[in-house]
C-alpha cells in the first residue's frame, strides 16, 4: 500500500514519554505503532519531552515538534507542584494547557500548510473535563480515550482536605464553563471514553460521537510471561508486588496493615514495592511499626524492564488503590501471568474478573484491611488456584488489551471518521513489512504482536 494512501495523522498531547509514566506513555505508543506501520504520522508535545524523544525526532526528521517551555510554564509548575495531586492535575494542568495553546496552534498550522493533515488525534490529557481547542483547524478531531470522573469511596472523605475538595468542585465547575468557551470536546468528531463513568463526566454526555475504548494497553514484549514462573508452589506463602507512585490514594498503608494481619494468622506474605513518592517515609515508618521490615522491600523507582524482572518472581500483584481511574499496572501484571488482588473501585474493576483475580470492595472502610488479608490468605493457601488465575489473566490481557489490537481499533476509527474504506489487516501487514527499514526499533509492529502468547 503506498504511503500516500494512508491518512496523515497529527498527534497532539502535553507529554509523550515512557519516563514520566502514567498517561504520558499513551501518545508515544500511538506515534510509535503508527510510524512503524508506515503512517505519515507527526506529533506535537511540550519541550520537556525533547531529551527523551530526540532519537525519534532524529530518526524521522520533522515528525516530532515541541511546544517551547516559557517562564510562565515554569512558574505555574512551581506553584502547583506543591498542591495535592488532584488540584495540580485539574487546575494546574488546565493552566499549563492554556499556556501551550498559542505555540501549539502555530505548530499545527505549520504542519497543515507544509505537509497536510487528514485528522488530529489528542490521546491526552485523559481527563474528560480538560478543555481543548483542537476543533478549529478545519480537520476532523478525535479525542481520547479518556478516563475520569472518579471520587473516593464513601467513608474515605478524609483522604482529601476541605480546601482540596472545594478546589476540585470549583475546578470542575470552571472546566465545564471553559468547555463552552473552548468547545473542542463539544465539536469533536469522536470522543473515546474508557467507561460509562467517564461518559457521564463529559461536558456533554449526549455527544453523538462517543465510543468506548479503554485507554491503557499492553506491550507484550515489555511484559512477557516468564519461561519459568518465579512464583512459589508451596501453600502458606505469598509474594506480592506493588507498582506505582507512593501517594496516599494508592492505599499502600492499608496494604501493609493487611499483610501484617495475614502474617499474624500464620501466612508468610511478603511485598516488593516498586515506585517512589511523597508517602514513602511514612510507609517505611509504618513498615517498622508493624514489624514488617524483613518482609517488605522498597525498591524505589525502577525502569520498566527492572520492574518486569521483579514482577516475574512474584505470585500476585496487589493494588488496593482508593481512586484509580485506569490502573495500567494491573494489565502489565496480568500480561505476565499474575493474578491480581485489587480494589473493586475504579479502573481495576474494569480489568479484573473472577477468573483472573480477587476484587475487594473498599466499603465498609472498617473491614477493608480484614477482607484484603482474607484475599491474601486465599491465594497463599491455593497455589493451583493462583496458577489458573494467572493463566486466565494473561489470556485476557493479550486478547483484550494488547496495544496491537488497540491500534487496529484506532485505525478503524480513523478511517470511519474520514469516511474512507479501511484497508484489510493483510494490506497493513504488507505495508509494515515494506516499512521495516525505517521502523521504530523499540516497538514491534501490530502485525507481529497480534496473537503473542
Amino acid at each position: 500500500m503506498p504511503a500516500d494512501a494512508l491518512p496523515k495523522v497529527l498527534i497532539v498531547a502535553p507529554n509523550a514519554s515512557a519516563r514520566f509514566g502514567g498517561e504520558a506513555i499513551l501518545p508515544l505508543h500511538y506515534y510509535r505503532f503508527l510510524a512503524e506501520l508506515g503512517f505519515p504520522v507527526r506529533m506535537i508535545v511540550h519541550h520537556r519531552n525533547r531529551e527523551e524523544l530526540f532519537p525519534l525526532a532524529q530518526q524521522r526528521p520533522g515528525s516530532v515538534l515541541f511546544v517551547p517551555d516559557t517562564r510562565w510554564h515554569r512558574l505555574v509548575w512551581r506553584i502547583f507542584s506543591r498542591t495535592p495531586d488532584r488540584v495540580r492535575d485539574l487546575i494546574g494542568g488546565a493552566i499549563l494547557n492554556a499556556l501551550d495553546d498559542r505555540s501549539q496552534a502555530r505548530l499545527i498550522r505549520r504542519v497543515i500548510a507544509e505537509h497536510g493533515v487528514d485528522l488530529i488525534h489528542q490521546p491526552s490529557p485523559v481527563s474528560p473535563l480538560t478543555p481543548t481547542g483542537l476543533h478549529k483547524f478545519g480537520v476532523p478531531l478525535i479525542v481520547g480515550p479518556m478516563n475520569g470522573g472518579m471520587d473516593y469511596p464513601p467513608g474515605y472523605e478524609d483522604y482529601e482536605g476541605r480546601l482540596t475538595r472545594l478546589a476540585i468542585r470549583l475546578g470542575r465547575a470552571g472546566a465545564k464553563l471553559l468547555n463552552w468557551l473552548k468547545p473542542g470536546k463539544l465539536r469533536a468528531d469522536v470522543l473515546l471514553v474508557a467507561n460509562d463513568r467517564t461518559r457521564r463526566a463529559l461536558p456533554d454526555p449526549t455527544h453523538p460521537g462517543v465510543e468506548t475504548l479503554v485507554e491503557n494497553g499492553i506491550d507484550a514484549k515489555m511484559w512477557p510471561a516468564p519461561d519459568v514462573p518465579g512464583g512459589n508452589s508451596r501453600p502458606g506463602r505469598l509474594r506480592l508486588a506493588f507498582m506505582g507512585r507512593l501517594i496516599r490514594l494508592k492505599g499502600v498503608d492499608i496494604t501493609l496493615r493487611a499483610i501484617a494481619l495475614a502474617r499474624q494468622q500464620g501466612v508468610d506474605v511478603t511485598l516488593d514495592i516498586l515506585g517512589d513518592g511523597e508517602a514513602r517515609p511514612a510507609l517505611e515508618a509504618l513498615t517498622d511499626e508493624l514489624g514488617l521490615r524483613g518482609s517488605v522491600v522498597f525498591h524505589g523507582f525502577r525502569p520498566q524492564d527492572a520492574c518486569a524482572a521483579v514482577i516475574s518472581t512474584a505470585d500476585a500483584l496487589i493494588l488496593n488503590s482508593l481512586k484509580e481511574c485506569g490502573g495500567a499496572v494491573v494489565l502489565e501484571a496480568m500480561a505476565m501471568g499474575l493474578p491480581v488482588i485489587a480494589s473493586d473501585w475504579g479502573g481495576p474493576a474494569d480489568y479484573v474478573t473472577r477468573e483472573s483475580g480477587i476484587l475487594v470492595h473498599p466499603v465498609p472502610r472498617e473491614s477493608f484491611v480484614e477482607r484484603l488479608a482474607a484475599a491474601m490468605i486465599t491465594l497463599a493457601d491455593d497455589p493451583e488456584r493462583r496458577r489458573r488465575m494467572g493463566h486466565a489473566a494473561r489470556k485476557i490481557a493479550l486478547r483484550d488489551y494488547a496495544w496491537a489490537k488497540k491500534i487496529d481499533r484506532m485505525i478503524a476509527i480513523y478511517y470511519r471518521t474520514l469516511n474512507r474504506p479501511a484497508p484489510g489487516s493483510s494490506a497493513l501487514a504488507d505495508h509494515s513489512a515494506a516499512a521495516n527499514s525505517r521502523a521504530i526499533p523499540v516497538m514491534s509492529s501490530a502485525a507481529r504482536l497480534v496473537g503473542t502468547e
